[in-house]
């Protein structure tokens, strides 16, 4: 079961393409803006609950992440084509940034 497990995680993260090499244009050409609002904006007009934020790159907008139940910065994406997000996370070695069109995380540490 272990050895599972730790398959289905490996075979998960060979299809996410982290290294810079591998970046899109959208992340080579990164400028990280981070957002002071510390709330999922969608969350709080339904008083909901949400895991990690997302800072949207295009317009600002911060939402909850593919962990929380509503996913809002997918659900964002969708509707807008607004490609990439960066993480609104405290810890240095948990920033990064992802593109949605292109399945590439890239760290910003």
């Amino acid at each position: 079961m272990i050895y599972f497990l730790f398959h289905i995680f490996t075979e998960t993260k060979r299809n996410i393409k982290t290294m810079d090499t591998e970046l899109c244009e959208h992340l080579k050409q990164l400028k990280p803006k981070k957002s002071g609002i510390d709330y999922c904006e969608e969350c709080v007009k339904t008083n909901d609950k949400w895991v990690h934020l997302r800072v949207c790159q295009d317009c600002g907008a911060t939402l909850c992440c593919d962990s929380s139940k509503n996913k809002h910065a997918s659900k964002h994406f969708e509707e807008t084509g607004h490609s990439v997000v960066v993480s609104n996370l405290p810890k240095p070695w948990s920033q990064f940034a992802w593109c949605y069109e292109h399945k590439v995380k890239k760290s910003l540490r």
